[in-house]
């Protein structure tokens, strides 16, 4: 028996198929879903959602969301995700590096909550290409 896992944003359905293990990046920890798991509904936050089937990991950044899971099925509903390419390394790293510096140059708060979602993207992204 296997997992189905669905992964939609607000204007598409992302992923739509079937899992051997899902790994959600809750706002209290990663949470690893198997077959048969409990019913549970979790929010998300940005971090790198990863979906095992065979010996392969898939990982997904997520922006953050809610994930329920019942009978099998894990539906994960996000803000939005970031897909990702292990040719994009030298490319993240150059965000990563421009990502802090804004970080460290925020005045207002609104600029410090920006920069700190976008830092906190931009390195699960780098983090997710390990799993590649």
């Amino acid at each position: 028996m296997s997992l189905k896992i669905r992964v939609i944003t607000p204007d598409r359905i992302v992923w739509n198929t079937s899992a051997d293990e899902v790994i959600l990046p809750s706002t209290s920890g990663n949470l690893g879903i198997l077959t048969s798991h409990v019913p549970l509904i979790t929010s998300l936050d940005i971090g790198i959602l990863r979906i095992k089937s065979g010996a392969n990991w898939t990982p997904i950044v997520v922006l953050g969301g809610f994930a329920e899971v019942e009978d099998n099925e894990v539906t994960v509903l996000v803000n939005g995700v970031d897909e990702v390419a292990s040719e994009d390394i030298d490319l993240a790293k150059a965000e990563l590096e421009q990502a802090s510096s804004k970080l460290e140059n925020a005045q207002t708060d609104k600029e410090k909550i920006e920069a700190s979602i976008n830092l906190k993207r931009v390195s699960s992204r780098i983090k997710a290409m390990a799993f590649l």
